[in-house]
């Protein structure tokens, strides 16, 4: 087996893994609101999402199209530059799920795209158009979400404020279960196109394929991994989503996943790669805030806030470091 097939292989292997801890890691996204307020069981609201994750990773590639292009010059890559960037997102998602921190599998990857390009290249090889993009509308997408979610829940709260307690308690345990299912959908659609996106990058770089066009086999793979990942769950961070920043009632939850699947899916339908835990996240915020300051425990979310800041730059650096053994082994 030649050397260049050789490490193709190992990035599509390390492309799996990542994708499958990603849903692991993820899982809370979608899950985390419909667990807490009870609507349903762990492993049957797990079983959900990993069947919508997978849905929604074969809804479209313009996320995909935008990790492989938007971000580093694809002629300037090479296939190390790949694997030393899917290395420290891999290394950094195993950390914070280790430590029950819902960090972002996205800041991860492209930390790592980044960092490993930048130490292949230089900074010349970063398309910066894309970055200062990918930048908006990573910090854009989580202050949509705290809105949308504040807006929701003081719209709904308002409409059903005269029906009976045990009726609306009824009625929003229902609609939890649609809203859920269309946040594991629209997580599907953005973070397993990011996989997608770095193993088109990584045919392209070994001259498996003449244009940056993500076949119809990387989109299953890629699906399928997710859709694993996520039925392996993720309690831990389930834990910290859906108990530790505010204590959710059925109506909460609804307006949460509502806000952030929103959000995301549009994010999705135009190409832009956002955090899909920063979303939720701040959305859970949103609904939590409204309720008052002291509904939310801001202790718990300063710890996020911080775990989302440090993500990028340290995949960067982690992926930047990887790139020289990876050099060593397979240049």
């Amino acid at each position: 087996m030649d050397q260049v097939l050789l490490l193709l292989l190992i990035i599509f292997a390390a492309g799996v893994a990542f994708d499958f801890i990603n849903g692991f890691h993820d899982t809370a996204n979608a899950i985390a609101t419909v667990v807490a307020t009870r609507v349903l069981a762990l492993r049957t609201a797990i079983i959900m999402a990993a069947v919508f994750n997978v849905f929604g990773a074969m809804s479209g590639t313009a996320v995909a199209k935008t990790v492989g292009e938007g971000l580093v010059a694809a002629d300037g890559v090479t296939q190390e530059v790949v694997l030393a960037a899917l290395l420290g997102a891999i290394g950094w998602n195993l950390l914070t799920w280790y430590y029950g921190i819902p960090s972002s599998s996205s800041h991860a990857l492209i930390g790592g795209l980044l960092g490993a390009g930048a130490a292949h290249a230089g900074f010349a090889v970063w398309e910066w158009d894309g970055i200062r993009k990918t930048l908006e509308a990573l910090v854009g997408s989580p202050l949509i979400g705290f809105a949308g979610g504040f807006v929701l829940i003081v719209s709904v709260t308002w409409l059903t404020h005269r029906m009976r307690p045990q009726a609306g308690q009824q009625l929003f345990r229902y609609l939890q279960l649609g809203s859920s299912g269309f946040m594991a959908f629209s997580h599907g659609s953005n973070d397993a196109q990011k996989t997608m996106g770095i193993l088109t990058l990584a045919l392209y770089s070994a001259g498996r394929i003449d244009t940056f066009e993500v076949p119809f086999w990387v989109v299953v793979l890629a699906a399928l991994a997710l859709g694993a990942g996520t039925a392996a769950g993720g309690r831990r961070i389930i834990h910290t989503m859906g108990d530790k920043i505010i204590k959710l009632q059925p109506i909460h939850g609804f307006a949460a996943e509502t806000s952030a699947a929103s959000v995301i899916y549009a994010a999705s339908h135009l190409g832009f790669p956002v955090s899909t835990t920063h979303v939720i996240s701040s959305s859970i915020m949103g609904v939590g805030a409204a309720r008052g300051r002291t509904a939310v425990r801001w202790g718990v979310a300063r710890q996020i806030v911080i775990a989302w800041v440090l993500t990028i730059p340290a995949c960067a650096l982690s992926a930047a470091a990887f790139y020289l053994p990876v050099t060593l082994v397979f240049g």
